[in-house]
C-alpha cells in the first residue's frame, strides 16, 4: 500500500467512519429482518417453546463461529478482509434460511440461522474498525458513532418484515421466507459497499503509521488469551461486554414468544423489538461521550443497572405490552453502555498489533455467552417461565456491575 502522511488520517478516518456507518444501515436491515421473526417461525415448524429458543442460539453461534476467522483474515488482509468474509456468509445463510421455510424444515433452518449470525459478527467487528485510527480520548466517541449507525437500519428491519412477508407470498414464497429474501438482498448490498468504500482499509493504514512488524500481524488465539490475563482493564473489557450481550440475548430472543402467548399479533411484535433495537443503538453516541469523560468502568457500571431494571420489568410485567416494551428498551440501553464501554476498554489496554486477535477473542467470549444465554433462556421460559428468566438476568446483571466497580476501584488504588 502506498504510504500516506499521518497528517491525512484524519481525513481518512472520516471517510471510514462514513463507510461504516453506511455498512451498519444496510447489514442492519438484514441482520433485523432475519432475526425478527426467527424464534417465532421455528416455534410455528417445530410446536414447541424449548427448540424456539434455539433460533436465538444458532444465530448467536454463528456470530461467535465468525468471530475469529474473520479476526484472522482482518489481521492478514485488513478490515476490509474481515467484513467481506462475515457479510459473504451472511448472504448465503439468507438465501438457505428463505429455502429451509420453502421446505418446511425447522433443522435446516437453524442451521441456515448460524449463517445469518455471521452477519452480526461482521457488523460487531465494524465498530473496532472506527478505532483504528481514532485520536487518543475519542475511542469511545468513534466506536459509537458507528454502533449508532445501526440504528436505521435495525430499527427499521423489524417493520419491515411483513411487507416483505407479505410481496414474498405474492411473489410465490412461503409465508416467512419474504423477509429472509430481503435480508440477502441487503448483505449483497453490504458487500459492494464495504469492497468499494473502505478504501485505504484503516487497519493496514494505522500499522503501517506506527511502523508495526509485519511478523507480529498474525496473533494466534493463545496469545491473544494470555495477553487478556495479563491484562486487567482487558479482563474487565471482556467481562463487561460478554455479560451486557449474555443478558440482552437471553431476554430478547425469547421477547416474541412470550408476546406470541399473550395474543399480540407480528406487527407489535416487530414494534416492540424495534423500539428495543432503538435502544440498543440511538444513544450510543450519548454513552461514547459519557465512556470518554466520566469513564469506561462508570458507564459499565451504569450498564449493569440498567440491565437489573430491564430484567425486573420483564419478571413482572406479564403479558403489558408496554411494560415488556419498556423493559425492551432498558435492555437494549443496557447493552449500548456495556458495549461501548467494554470495547473502549480492551481496545485500549492492548497493544496495535495485538488487537485484531484480542478484539475477535471478546467477539468469541461474548457470542458464545449469549449463545448458551439463548439456549438456557429457553429452557428457563419452556420449564419455569418468562418472568423467571427476568429474575435470573436482573441477579446476574447486578452480580456483574458489582465486580466491575470493584475492579475499577482495585485498578485505581
Amino acid at each position: 500500500m502506498t504510504a500516506i502522511p499521518l497528517a491525512s488520517h484524519q481525513k481518512v478516518q472520516r471517510r471510514t467512519l462514513g463507510v461504516l456507518s453506511a455498512v451498519q444501515i444496510v447489514s442492519g436491515v438484514g441482520i433485523a429482518v432475519g432475526s425478527a421473526l426467527s424464534s417465532l417461525m421455528v416455534y410455528e415448524l417445530s410446536g414447541s417453546e424449548a427448540i424456539s429458543g434455539l433460533a436465538g442460539t444458532a444465530t448467536v453461534t454463528g456470530a461467535a463461529l465468525m468471530a475469529l476467522p474473520a479476526a484472522r483474515a482482518a489481521d492478514g488482509g485488513g478490515r476490509r478482509a474481515g467484513l467481506t468474509l462475515a457479510h459473504g456468509v451472511a448472504f448465503l445463510g439468507c438465501v438457505a434460511a428463505a429455502a429451509s421455510i420453502q421446505l418446511g424444515s425447522w433443522p435446516l433452518l437453524l442451521l441456515a440461522l448460524v449463517m445469518v449470525g455471521t452477519g452480526s459478527a461482521g457488523n460487531l467487528s465494524a465498530r473496532y474498525a472506527a478505532t483504528d485510527l481514532a485520536p487518543p480520548g475519542r475511542t469511545a466517541r468513534h466506536l459509537s458513532l458507528v454502533v449508532w449507525a445501526a440504528t436505521i437500519g435495525s430499527v427499521a428491519g423489524p417493520n419491515l418484515a411483513h411487507p416483505a412477508d407479505a410481496l414474498g407470498v405474492d411473489l410465490g414464497l412461503a409465508p416467512a421466507a419474504g423477509p429472509f429474501a430481503l435480508s440477502a438482498v441487503a448483505f449483497a448490498l453490504s458487500l459492494l459497499i464495504v469492497n468499494g468504500g473502505l478504501r485505504p482499509d484503516p487497519l493496514l493504514l494505522a500499522r503501517q503509521g506506527r511502523e508495526v512488524a509485519a511478523a507480529r500481524r498474525r496473533q494466534p488465539l493463545r496469545e491473544a488469551v494470555a495477553t487478556v490475563k495479563a491484562t486487567p482493564a482487558a479482563r474487565t473489557g471482556l467481562l463487561t461486554i460478554a455479560a451486557g450481550h449474555t443478558a440482552m440475548v437471553s431476554v430478547m430472543s425469547m421477547t416474541p414468544v412470550h408476546l406470541d402467548h399473550g395474543h399480540a399479533g407480528i406487527a407489535v411484535i416487530g414494534m416492540v423489538l424495534s423500539l428495543h433495537i432503538a435502544g440498543m443503538f440511538m444513544f450510543s453516541p450519548l454513552v461514547g461521550w459519557a465512556a470518554d469523560r466520566l469513564g469506561r468502568a462508570v458507564v459499565a457500571t451504569a450498564g449493569m443497572g440498567v440491565l437489573v431494571a430491564a430484567g425486573l420489568l420483564a419478571a413482572f410485567g406479564g403479558h403489558d405490552v408496554p411494560v415488556i416494551t419498556a423493559g425492551l428498551v432498558l435492555l437494549g440501553l443496557g447493552w449500548s453502555c456495556s458495549l461501548v464501554a467494554g470495547s473502549a476498554m480492551l481496545t485500549e489496554a492492548v497493544d496495535l498489533e495485538r488487537r485484531p486477535a484480542v478484539q475477535g477473542l471478546s467477539d468469541l467470549t461474548m457470542n458464545v455467552c449469549g449463545a448458551v444465554g439463548a439456549l438456557l433462556a429457553g429452557a428457563i421460559v419452556g420449564t419455569l417461565s418468562y418472568p423467571v428468566l427476568g429474575l435470573i438476568t436482573a441477579a446476574l446483571s447486578g452480580l456483574t456491575g458489582v465486580v466491575i466497580r470493584r475492579r475499577s476501584h482495585l485498578a485505581s488504588a
